[in-house]
């Protein structure tokens, strides 16, 4: 096992961008550059959520994978920012349609500019991003990024038809996954691959990383929901039972809980709300279905580590597996 790890033992993500030198660095100076506009309402909302803190997976991932198909140039910074954009632009319309009011410790956008601006600025992000990708001017790198934002787009309206529905069944919400979350990972490390001019082969082992990655992600972050605190996990527990969103845990604990416990979960899925928050959170613990989540997100890791078999080795090849890895061991 090679997990990048700090002094405590855990692992240090920030030890994975100081492997790429430079290009860390760069890709925050892109995004800032190309985060200016000459309105000034769109520079306040725009700055407000690019500074709120998180991970910056996504254009970590475009980054490794890069430098692990062995790219010298310097597009891939360009691609990590649009990446950033386009995920940025979808956390923005997110907020909006779910009424959220905390993302990553702190309010969300929409609660303090409005839903207007937050919608209207997404929209800006998601122009800035197709205006990069004209930069970089390659028609097969604008190709998957378009398909990306197109199938990002029918995963929000997938989420929205399911949503309130108790019948919703596992490989419905895993389309959904798919479409919402792992396409973009996917996206952002196939990039990486075309930049580089690499095999078939190849950019098929980054698709499969992509999805399997992103699907694994997702699935842990549904699973926190039920299994973590506010704090550590920067939104409000529940947020998702509360909007009547029927993700994993619930799904699973609709049909293995006690039939008293089913009732109560099917009705807060129809209805939303948080009346029943700690009874349900109760009950998805007890009947295992936090743990069959957590499985199925082991299981997609592995499927993303298992994909990366034909790609050369080099410490970036190491990262992208560390990250595999730290997808489903993290608990924010």
């Amino acid at each position: 096992m090679h997990l990048v790890q700090s002094k405590s033992g855990t692992f240090d993500l920030e030890a994975v961008r100081n492997q790429l030198g430079d290009d860390w660095a760069a890709v925050n100076r892109e995004i800032i550059e190309h985060l200016n506009s000459d309105v000034a309402l769109v520079n306040s909302v725009s700055h407000y959520i690019i500074s709120s803190g998180g991970k910056r997976l996504r254009p970590l991932l475009v980054l490794l994978a890069a430098r692990a198909c062995g790219y010298k140039g310097s597009q891939h910074i360009t691609a990590a920012a649009i990446i950033e954009f386009i995920h940025t632009a979808t956390l923005l319309h997110d907020d909006v349609v779910d009424d959220s009011d905390l993302r990553r410790g702190q309010n969300t956008a929409n609660s303090v500019f409005g839903n207007e601006a937050s919608v209207l600025v997404g929209d800006f992000l998601y122009s800035r991003s197709f205006q990069l990708m004209v930069d970089i001017g390659q028609m097969r790198v604008m190709d998957v990024l378009a398909d990306a934002t197109n199938t990002i787009a029918e995963g929000e309206v997938l989420q929205l038809m399911h949503c309130r529905n108790p019948d919703a069944t596992e490989a419905q919400y895993i389309e959904v996954i798919y479409r919402k979350t792992a396409k973009l990972f996917e996206a952002g490390v196939v990039i990486g691959a075309l930049l580089a001019d690499q095999t078939r082969a190849i950019e098929d082992a980054f698709i499969e990383y992509g999805k399997q990655l992103g699907t694994a992600f997702q699935l842990v972050d549904d699973a926190l929901d039920y299994d973590s605190s506010s704090d550590q996990l920067g939104k409000n527990i529940g947020d998702d039972l509360a909007e009547g969103k029927p993700t994993l845990p619930l799904i699973h604990a609709l049909h293995r809980s006690a039939p008293k416990e089913q009732i109560m979960i099917r009705e807060a899925i129809e209805h939303g709300g948080r009346e029943h928050t700690e009874a349900i959170i109760a009950a998805v613990k007890s009947c295992g279905a936090i743990a069959y989540t957590m499985q199925r997100a082991r299981q997609a890791s592995e499927r993303a580590i298992t994909a990366l078999s034909r790609v050369p080795a080099s410490v970036y090849k190491d990262s992208l597996i560390d990250l595999a890895r730290f997808a489903v061991e993290r608990r924010y």
